[in-house]
């Protein structure tokens, strides 16, 4: 294994190339940082995109869904089945770049797009594994402080998994990128940062004041 993705034809941009990356820890620790995804195929010939959790172990995802859903009952999708093409991205917004001309403003960013096909996994130990995953991904430690998913809500439950082979990065950073004729405008320029926080937490209304609020959660 190297410490790069391969390029491919998909994973190489038609615009701001400078901005692409296949560096594996860089991919990976986009992926790390936040759980929710946008799953893009194709159904009944358009376009669906769909917003759900999804959790890295190595170089493979797993994708949260439903036994219900209609992509895995009409793409067949079991131990046999070819499997689902995919495209998977997750974005970051990390500042807000406030050019002088309308033109040039952006945002900067930290984006990872997955080509693949997704296949369901079937094996009940890969199964708990990968829900635990999900679990963790979201708020680590939770998954062995809740009750595990019985039989009913297994069976109702679907995991997709995805290899990370075709994947790339796409990273902006910086200020704007004004034209030198705009430089004496009197307009303010700049970059607004954009951060990610957690609220204190909200205890449930039938939840037993007995029950201490747990490490996991006074560390958020």
């Amino acid at each position: 294994m190297t410490d790069f993705y391969e390029p491919t034809e998909r994973t190489i941009p038609t615009r701001s190339r400078e901005r692409a990356a296949y560096d594996r820890a860089l991919v990976h620790s986009i992926l790390d940082e936040t759980y929710v995804c946008h799953l893009g195929f194709v159904r009944d010939g358009a376009p669906v995109v769909l917003p759900t959790l999804y959790a890295r172990a190595g170089d493979r995802l797993y994708v949260h869904g439903s036994t219900g859903s209609r992509p895995l009952r009409t793409a067949g999708m079991g131990t046999e089945a070819p499997g689902l093409p995919v495209c998977l991205t997750v974005t970051h917004v990390d500042g807000l770049v406030l050019a002088r001309s309308a033109f040039h403003h952006s945002i900067n960013y930290r984006s990872v797009v997955v080509h693949g096909t997704a296949h369901q996994v079937t094996d009940p130990e890969e199964r708990r594994t990968a829900l635990d995953a999900l679990v963790d991904h979201v708020v680590p430690g939770r998954s062995s402080d809740s009750r595990p998913a019985n039989a009913k809500e297994l069976a109702a439950t679907a995991v997709l998994r995805l290899d990370l082979e075709e994947v790339s990065a796409k990273v902006r950073t910086g200020g704007p990128n004004d034209d030198p004729e705009d430089a004496a405008l009197p307009h303010w320029t700049g970059v607004v940062p954009v951060r990610k926080g957690y609220g204190t937490p909200i205890p449930a209304d039938d939840l037993d004041p007995s029950v201490a609020l747990p490490a996991y959660l006074s560390a958020v």
